[in-house]
């Protein structure tokens, strides 16, 4: 929860003029306090398991049809909290000393495009448990290839299921640009999340333990130790943290008081969770325990933030919390229940494919 914000919440009426003055913020009430908080856990953890399920059926079909998933390397893992370094402090020099007017328009067109590509990833599900979807179904499917020669820039297969879906998703996608309503900024921001646990692969659990262990001290570093990464969150309007009025109460959805997390801390460990939950699958046994226990640590993780948050009243780095239970726990648990060699050691890319495994079957059979 490195990008929340807290006001005072101490009551109105023995809040000093004074007070109200210097913090430039409305006061909070106990009550719009917890449900602002109770609103963002429910926004981390809804995307962590939908998205965990999800790539079960992303990779699985992926190695069927043998479409190539991209999977983080070593030196992916090494390299990706300073590429996040120079992105978020180029963004902060931006925001600081230029117009972050233009910046935010720049944003918005991006972030409308693959917003509306993502949420469609969502919808099209959704819309298929409907009575009578199935007749925009077809097993004949619509193909858009752009190519030179031998050489193929984009390619797509999609239904009419797929077409009524990205419309929809577009429809909603004008309303973000036109209002910046912080309910349309948490619809992008929750499908950003699900799609990228869904999608992205970290490789191994060994990368994983070294990508969070790195963020941990990225977090640590630009949240404790420098304004960047407040100063970035309050500043860009874009859909890369999700939100919720602690005024709601008084106010309803058109409160203006916000509470905010941002999107690092619900996919960063969330693509860790999903991959122990590929884990689990992957050795036939029908179990999910280790997903269950790093999502229950994740569940932990958040509620250390939001405690500390409030007693301390000030922004935190929310992986400083998340990192050591999530990949902490999980990690001791497997070496009491002695599958820490077994979990350390599991690599998707060394899993067989259907293709490898029939080939193999072949060559016995020879």
């Amino acid at each position: 929860m490195a990008d929340v914000e807290v006001p005072v919440t101490a009551p109105e009426e023995v809040l000093p003029e004074v007070v109200k003055n210097l913090t430039g913020r409305a006061v909070a009430s106990t009550e719009g306090l917890a449900l602002a908080y109770f609103s963002l856990f429910m926004m981390a953890i809804v995307p962590i398991i939908w998205g965990s399920f999800r790539s079960i059926t992303y990779h699985r079909k992926s190695k069927e049809s043998g479409t190539q998933i991209e999977v983080m390397s070593t030196k992916d893992v090494y390299m990706f909290p300073i590429m996040a370094s120079g992105m978020l402090f180029g963004i902060y020099i931006i925001v600081k000393y230029l117009s972050a007017e233009h910046l935010n328009l720049v944003i918005a067109s991006y972030f409308f495009i693959i917003g509306t590509w993502a949420l469609s990833f969502i919808v099209r599900p959704v819309l298929g448990m409907i009575p009578g979807s199935s007749l925009l179904v077809d097993e004949e499917l619509y193909h858009m290839k752009f190519n030179k020669g031998s050489l193929v820039y984009f390619e797509c297969k999609f239904d009419l299921l797929y077409v009524v879906s990205l419309a929809l998703s577009a429809l909603f996608g004008v309303w973000y640009i036109l209002k910046k309503h912080w309910l349309a900024n948490n619809v992008f921001g929750l499908a950003f999340s699900i799609n990228g646990i869904e999608m992205i692969s970290l490789g191994s659990v060994k990368n994983g333990c070294i990508l969070l262990s790195l963020l941990f001290f990225y977090d640590i570093f630009w949240v404790f130790g420098t304004e960047v990464m407040v100063m970035v969150a309050k500043n860009l309007d874009a859909p890369i943290k999700v939100l919720f009025p602690m005024d709601f109460l008084d106010k309803g959805i058109f409160g203006s008081n916000f509470a905010m997390l941002g999107l690092g801390d619900i996919v960063l460990p969330g693509v860790f969770i999903a991959l122990l939950l590929r884990y689990d699958a992957s050795k036939g046994e029908g179990s999910q325990f280790y997903f269950w226990v790093s999502f229950m640590s994740y569940v932990l993780g958040m509620g250390m933030t939001i405690g500390v948050l409030t007693i301390f009243n000030a922004a935190q780095p929310a992986l400083l919390y998340l990192v050591p239970t999530c990949v902490g726990i999980p990690l001791i648990i497997s070496l009491i229940k002695g599958d820490f060699s077994s979990v350390i050691a599991y690599d998707e890319e060394q899993q067989e494919t259907p293709a490898a495994v029939e080939e193999t079957e072949c060559k016995k059979t020879e």
